[in-house]
């Protein structure tokens, strides 16, 4: 199973390595598609054949289900049979499977007169008579066990096969419907009759040893009775050396069952559940006894049932791990475990009921009992399942109570760290300025001491960022934070603030530190089968930063990736609006603008707010998609309501949502003043900020709306200040503009330098209707594009790892052109595609470059 064991091990029945997590269920689900792949493609062709999948338990459907349509592209043929009758209620999708392309259903039809006769004359020789065959036929119907077990008590009553017999047919099928069944154990004694409830009862678990046990009889009278039940076709023969015991069919062992009077079935069950328990099996094939007996306040069957639902818990099944805690909680336990067993059926149910999750939890906190130390637990818990379901104003009232009654300054810092969280989150906050300066005073007071410590210092750098505070405090705020790492996969802390610790680093011109931090919390949440939201905002999050970075194509195949995995969580979630927004992007930027129309118009993108605070913002995203189309007005409407929802917050950082940029250009036609202030507005805020990217993509807006021969100014310093950064895309785009403003102002040949090398940076990114604008500006010059050295590869040569080393330690542009005998020009460009290739400006060059030498560095 290669890195899937720890994941699929407790699902498939083995023994998971120790310290092995809880995966959610589509961690486990997306392990079993590998495993069955893996196999058929290695083994191919194959045939599955699955019987009595009305049988099956939900979490093992729900897989098949979702697997089955994948056969179509393997050489896997996959057989299901099912009674559509018994089939449960919850299972419609299973249902739906049959109407699927490339699905053949087939409904069995009753056995014809031939098939039939063959088996009776198969059983009580040939010379059976046509027409007691045929009546055979028509008592039974055609049902195959009937027949056969119809064939079986003509051949025990040595009934002759003749049509003068078949008077006797009817009542022997109907004798046989009724109590046929119970008759022929009693006619071989009532021992026989306990040794099969016991069997029905003990299900897969049933041996030898276990069902004599339970049916109070000896091993060697339970050897008999087993041998004499074979012989009259009750039970099945043995595998070889083999002991277990097992009905001949499924529906002897349901007859059986329901046969047993409850108060002895409730008993039995109970003594079997010890059985199973002491035999070694585990609490959760114990589990399924527990739930048919009858609660007695028994402590030992609480415990047993919270081991059981954290048995199914790490086997991807949250369902029967809720069941299981539902029963303890029936029991019921003590007052006090019942907080405890509150708190985790609330864990259990977090997955697939939000709602149930919030009422488990909120009467754990209502139980006299709790302890402080679960207190915290719970409280955490259920601010997480506030927030998760849209409800951060209640998740932050949730904690601001807590804080005020916690008896310790830790847990009063802990719910002060989830106080400011989730009030960050909320789209209706109404002073964000105030908890913006009560954190910052907070903050000033700690050293980074614990985890509470370092997720405020965590909060303060995102807070900084989104504010428009110098980028450089902001850093310094995220490397105390980060420490010696944080977790993306702890239940107890939630991976928000890590993902924005990370995103503080994209933000302020470091993408390459940001993506290791994606990629070491995207493995974690792999590693452990966490493969719902936390994946599909990973990879929708690493897909963003490579946006930024221009690596286009890369960015797509990673948001549409993490797109998929949020629509199997759910619409209409945080996961998918940040696919959604952070796809729509990027394929406006690849100039594919009526594809990002259908991107949202498909998931509904635009059209209302979200209550939480979503990144990329929702309402700015959907602004920059309208004006793309040259839907000035509706744009501008739009973008006026970002500005004024975001700036009543104090977030004005034109890095972390651009809108005074797009509302200048969507107001530059109808008031150019208007748009100039705008644009103006937005440099003195990227200024601030003072990341080289931020200030860029501002001056490069700004030339855009300006008039006059300023506007050339304004994009020759975007290049230069883009040149600093990380950002290609946008280096690309502002070279592009400024050599059509250069070959518009008659200068031909400068003109022809900026396009070159903005065409090579668009193809070098995928934006291929940049590109295209550069060859036609080209054209215009008089220019025709010649072979471009496009080096997509991320390793530096020997002359850029050179230049990078030097201004790393501090050496500015014309010392290192001293030192490697080059032109000032010549350094900018070699530092140029450092900064792009590492990830960094160049604040961060000399800490890339060290990260870079740990993990065995490469050059050319």
């Amino acid at each position: 199973m290669g890195s899937w064991y720890d994941i699929l091990a407790p699902a498939v029945g083995l023994i998971r390595s120790p310290g092995g997590g809880t995966p959610d269920p589509q961690g486990v689900r997306d392990g079993l598609d590998w495993l069955v792949t893996r196999y058929v493609v290695q083994h191919g062709p194959v045939v599955a054949v699955l019987d009595d999948a009305h049988w099956a338990d939900p979490e093992s459907l729900d897989w098949l289900t979702s697997f089955a349509p994948r056969t179509q592209d393997l050489p896997l043929l996959l057989a299901v049979g099912y009674r559509p009758e018994d089939l449960p209620a919850d299972a419609a999708p299973f249902r739906r499977l049959a109407e699927r392309q490339g699905s053949r259903p087939h409904v069995l039809a009753p056995l014809s007169p031939h098939a039939v006769g063959r088996i009776v004359r198969d059983g009580l020789g040939e010379d059976a008579e046509e027409a007691f065959c045929r009546e055979c036929w028509a008592v039974t119907g055609g049902n195959p066990f009937e027949v056969v077990e119809l064939t079986a008590k003509l051949r025990d009553r040595e009934l002759k096969p003749q049509a003068a017999n078949n008077a006797e047919l009817r009542t022997l099928v109907s004798t046989a419907r009724e109590n046929g069944l119970l008759d022929r154990l009693e006619r071989i004694g009532t021992t026989a009759v306990r040794l099969a409830w016991a069997v029905a009862v003990l299900g897969a678990e049933a041996t030898v040893d276990r069902a004599a046990e339970l049916a109070a009889l000896s091993v060697t009278e339970a050897e008999e009775l087993a041998a004499r039940m074979r012989a009259a076709r009750i039970l099945a023969r043995p595998s070889a050396g083999g002991d277990s015991l097992e009905f001949l069919h499924p529906l002897i062992a349901t007859g059986v069952y329901r046969a047993i009077p409850p108060a002895m079935r409730v008993a039995m069950h109970g003594k079997a559940a010890a059985l199973v328990i002491n035999a070694g099996l585990g609490a959760a094939a114990a589990g399924r006894h527990m739930l048919e007996m009858h609660p007695e306040a028994d402590n030992w069957v609480v415990d047993k049932l919270r081991v059981a639902a954290r048995e199914d818990l790490r086997a991807g099944a949250p369902e029967s791990a809720r069941r299981f805690l539902e029963r303890a909680l029936r029991e019921p336990p003590s007052l006090e475990d019942r907080p405890a067993v509150l708190y985790e059926l609330g864990c259990a149910a977090s997955l697939n009921s939000p709602t149930a999750t919030v009422n488990h939890l909120r009467a754990a906190l209502e139980e006299p009992l709790l302890d402080p130390a679960l207190r915290e637990s719970v409280t955490v818990r259920l601010a997480q399942a506030y927030g998760h379901s849209g409800r951060m104003e209640d998740a932050a009232r949730l904690v601001e109570d807590e804080a005020r009654r916690a008896t310790t300054a830790a847990t009063r810092l802990r719910m002060q760290a989830e106080q400011f969280m989730w009030n960050a989150f909320r789209a209706d906050e109404q002073d964000s300025p105030a908890r913006s300066r009560r954190l910052a005073r907070l903050v000033g007071h700690l050293g980074g001491r614990g985890l509470a410590e370092r997720y405020l210092l965590g909060l303060r750098a995102w807070d900084a960022v989104v504010r428009g505070e110098p980028a450089a405090a902001a850093l310094e705020y995220a490397e105390a934070a980060l420490g010696d790492g944080l977790s993306w996969t702890d239940g107890n802390w939630g991976f928000e603030v890590p993902i924005l610790v990370a995103l503080t680093f994209m933000y302020c011109d470091q993408p390459g530190r940001a993506e290791e931090l994606f990629q070491e919390g995207i493995t974690e949440c792999e590693r452990r089968g966490w493969r719902g939201s936390h994946l599909a905002f990973g990879l929708t999050l690493l897909g963003y930063i490579r946006f930024r970075r221009g690596r286009l194509a890369e960015a797509e195949e990673l948001v549409r990736e993490g797109l998929r995995i949020a629509g199997r969580v759910g619409t209409s979630t945080p996961a998918q609006w940040a696919a959604v927004g952070t796809l729509i992007q990027t394929l406006l930027a690849r100039g594919r603008v009526e594809e990002a129309w259908r991107t949202a118009q498909e998931h509904g993108y635009g059209g209302t707010v979200p209550q939480a605070v979503a990144y990329p913002d929702v309402q700015a995203v959907h602004g920059e998609l309208l004006l793309a189309r040259n839907l000035h007005r509706e744009a501008r409407q739009q973008l006026a309501a970002v500005g004024r929802r975001l700036d009543g917050r104090g977030m004005r950082n034109p890095a972390w949502c651009p809108w005074q940029l797009h509302l200048a250009r969507a107001v530059a036609l109808t008031d150019p003043d208007e748009a100039e202030r705008l644009a103006g507005e937005a440099v003195c805020r990227a200024r601030r900020f003072g990341a080289a990217s931020t200030i860029g993509q501002a001056l490069h807006s700004a030339a855009l709306v300006t008039r006059g021969p300023e506007r050339t100014a304004l994009l020759a310093e975007a290049v230069t200040r883009l040149e600093g950064s990380p950002s290609a895309y946008d280096l690309a785009l502002a070279l592009v503009d400024h050599g059509a403003a250069l070959r518009r102002g008659g200068m031909p040949q400068e003109a022809g330098e900026r396009l070159y090398r903005g065409l090579e940076g668009a193809l070098q990114c995928g934006a291929e209707s940049l590109a295209a604008r550069a060859r036609d500006e080209l054209a215009a010059v008089g220019l025709r594009p010649i072979p471009l050295r496009a080096d997509t590869t991320s390793t530096l040569t020997s002359q850029e790892l050179a230049a990078a080393e030097l201004a790393a330690a501090g050496h500015d542009d014309r010392r290192v052109a001293e030192e490697l005998g080059l032109a000032e020009p010549e350094v900018a460009a070699l530092l140029s595609r450092v900064f792009r290739k590492v990830g960094t400006d160049r604040a961060g060059l000399a800490k890339a470059l060290r990260t870079a030498r740990d993990r065995g560095w490469r050059y050319r």
